[in-house]
């Protein structure tokens, strides 16, 4: 009598199936960062070509400058959204940290810089806070809140300016001098965002409360069963794009010199903007902060070559607009090729 066989296992078609398709949904991403950054050097030598004065040492100092600020709040944006939020509240934000700081110096002219960088940025994390409970355990949508707390904060702004300015002559000549201070010819404020971008970075590929980010923003509900504590998370993403929000406030207080309450007003628009161009599906769940810096860069050129090539200065909007509809287009399809391929990868009568 023959002893019975044991049936055949199946094949694990559908993990293979779906670790190709993620594998190339990857590399698709990778090559749409590499084309923002070609886009990004074609841009720079037309503008270079068209006026040679483009690439002066000053015009490339200036230009890294003015990309600082964007960076950090794209930054901060972006582990937002990477969570399927947004917050449109960060404009103000910057605005309350750049006149808080400058009102410190005010009060003490002799307050250490680290200190008021530091003060600065706690209130933009308290700011962050708030948004990020109203969010996480009222669980209202992030859209409503955020545009919510943007009139209160620059509310509060106004409130505490009371048509009052901050100006250089205030602020001492320390803080002042980050704005002009440079290592091997590239200012230090643009070394503080590479520091920004590289650590943020790492901690989303690294860590594994990092990595859930992107699980929340790809299925909250799955994350939610799977034990990741999603409110939890979705709380510390806004805490620390509130931070962000408050350094870059700082940030912009030291470039300027001069700081009233309207300070980041409608600067919320380019961040979202900068993170979407740069590769973050605004449908939360993938994107990178490499990406978004790139995005920042790309937009800040566009701004300076345009104003270079004496171009009307509606055509920057338009061309910003393109890109994010391109860039929402592109997610899109990706989403809607992957979905196939996973589909595709699951194994026959399953």
């Amino acid at each position: 009598m023959a002893e019975p066989t044991a049936p055949a296992a199946a094949p694990p078609a559908a993990p293979a199936a779906n670790g190709r398709a993620a594998t190339k949904v990857r590399r698709v991403r990778q090559v749409r960062e590499l084309g923002i950054l070609l886009a990004l050097v074609l841009l720079v030598a037309v503008t270079a070509a068209a006026n040679p004065r483009f690439l002066t040492a000053q015009s490339v100092r200036d230009l890294l400058l003015g990309a600082t600020v964007l960076t950090i709040l794209a930054v901060g944006q972006t582990i937002v959204i990477i969570t399927r939020n947004v917050d449109l509240s960060v404009g103000s934000v910057l605005g309350l940290s750049a006149f808080a700081t400058g009102s410190l110096f005010v009060a003490f002219p002799d307050l250490p810089v680290l200190v008021a960088v530091a003060a600065g940025t706690a209130l933009g994390a308290v700011c962050g806070a708030l948004n990020g409970a109203l969010v996480a355990a009222a669980r209202v949508p992030a859209l409503v809140v955020t545009l919510g707390t943007l009139y209160v904060f620059r509310g509060v702004d106004h409130s505490w300016a009371s048509g009052a300015q901050i100006n250089a002559a205030d602020l001492p000549d320390a803080f002042l001098g980050l704005s002009t201070a440079t290592v091997l010819g590239v200012p230090v404020l643009a070394f503080a965002a590479l520091a920004v971008v590289l650590a943020a970075g790492w901690y989303l590929g690294s860590y594994r409360s990092g990595r859930e980010l992107y699980a929340i923003g790809s299925e909250p509900a799955a994350a939610l069963l799977s034990g990741i504590p999603v409110g939890r998370r979705v709380f510390a993403a806004f805490v620390v794009n509130g931070a962000l929000a408050g350094l870059a406030g700082v940030i912009y207080a030291a470039r300027f010199g001069t700081v009233d309450a309207t300070a980041g007003t409608g600067l919320e628009l380019q961040v979202v903007a900068a993170a979407v161009v740069g590769g973050v599906a605004i449908f939360g769940g993938s994107g990178t902060v490499y990406g978004a810096a790139l995005g920042a860069a790309l937009l800040t050129t566009i701004g300076t070559s345009l104003a270079v090539l004496r171009i009307n200065p509606f055509w920057q909007q338009a061309v910003v607009g393109l890109l994010i509809l391109a860039a929402i287009g592109l997610d899109r399809l990706l989403a809607v090729r992957t979905a196939r391929r996973l589909r595709g990868g699951a194994p026959r009568g399953a």
